[in-house]
């Protein structure tokens, strides 16, 4: 079979071709859910950067959570609803590899961000009395940016590898996006060496982090039982709930994605699958302010300030 140069490779993303109406109503689901990601995480960010009284490593490690679904969305999302609506539905190889990567990058740095946040909410109940000399600035920063170049490491080897491979044939992505594994097996060459550095990515970013997060969710839990009083144990309860929910999402959605057996409908799967991508970033602003009240008396003091300069 003869091979094509990769430049003049594209892609067909085969997404829900079959079922154009359903296309048409995930378009309108979609457009909605991302103003709301865009919205929610950008407003925390400018809340965060704006409001004093939300300097602090907790709030600092939010914001980078924030922005990194918003890119993270932005991948994907905007070309994956002109699909809903094109009958034309081919990628490019350069923005198939731009998308796969990117995705793949925030992923990864999602995964070490999580672990640094339990890391924080660890060191605030644990090891109150240095939190301010352990979490301090310059720490903050080198975590954030640990995170970030972890995983943008992670994806840089992924892709590497990835656009080596030859490519032949039909070049008909059975998904919405770039998806690694669904790209990888359109290769017409053995993906062996991609399979092994995918797996063992994944046991660095999914389950080291997962680990060291019950670990420190384990000193916390003891650390909060010792706690005499109702009020204190329920206000140290509180200010982890949310990154609990976070991260039961996060993980919950992945697990359950390539656990559970697959089923006939390969439909129903790709849907699961991008929907997992779209409703976390979408959740995870609503989550951190639904019960902060520090989110909310900014968010007043903001609204405040704009009025009376209008006024």
């Amino acid at each position: 079979m003869e091979r094509t140069n990769w430049t003049d490779i594209e892609f067909t993303l085969q997404g829900l071709s079959g079922y154009p109406r359903t296309e048409k109503l995930l378009f309108m689901m979609f457009l909605v859910m991302y103003m709301v990601i865009l919205l929610g995480n950008s407003t925390l960010i400018i809340l965060t950067f704006l409001d004093s009284r939300l300097h602090t490593p907790m709030y600092f490690f939010l914001s980078n959570l924030s922005f990194l679904d918003i890119l993270y969305t932005s991948s994907f999302i905007p070309s994956t609803m002109i699909h809903f609506l094109s009958e034309k539905k081919n990628i490019s190889f350069t923005r198939c590899v731009v998308q796969m990567s990117v995705s793949f990058t925030m992923a990864s740095t999602e995964c070490v961000l999580l672990a640094v946040m339990a890391y924080d909410r660890y060191v605030a109940i644990c090891i109150p009395l240095r939190y301010p000399i352990i979490m301090n600035k310059a720490l903050c920063i080198q975590m954030a940016a640990l995170s970030w170049g972890l995983g943008f490491l992670n994806s840089l080897t992924q892709t590497i590898l990835a656009v080596r491979l030859p490519f032949c044939g039909k070049n008909v992505i059975n998904h919405f996006v770039c998806e690694i594994l669904a790209f990888l097996r359109l290769a017409c060459t053995d993906i062996s060496l991609n399979e092994i550095t995918l797996m063992l990515g994944n046991v660095i970013f999914l389950f080291v982090p997962l680990l060291l997060i019950s670990i420190s969710y384990i000193f916390i839990l003891s650390t909060v039982l010792r706690i005499n009083s109702a009020g204190g144990r329920k206000k140290a309860f509180s200010t982890c709930s949310a990154h609990i929910t976070v991260v039961t999402m996060f993980y919950g959605s992945i697990l359950f994605m390539y656990i559970k057996p697959k089923s006939k409908d390969t439909a129903s799967d790709k849907l699961i699958a991008l929907c997992y991508g779209v409703v976390t970033p979408m959740l995870n602003p609503i989550i951190y302010s639904l019960r902060n009240t520090e989110v909310h008396d900014a968010m007043k003091k903001l609204t405040a300030r704009q009025f009376w300069k209008k006024g």
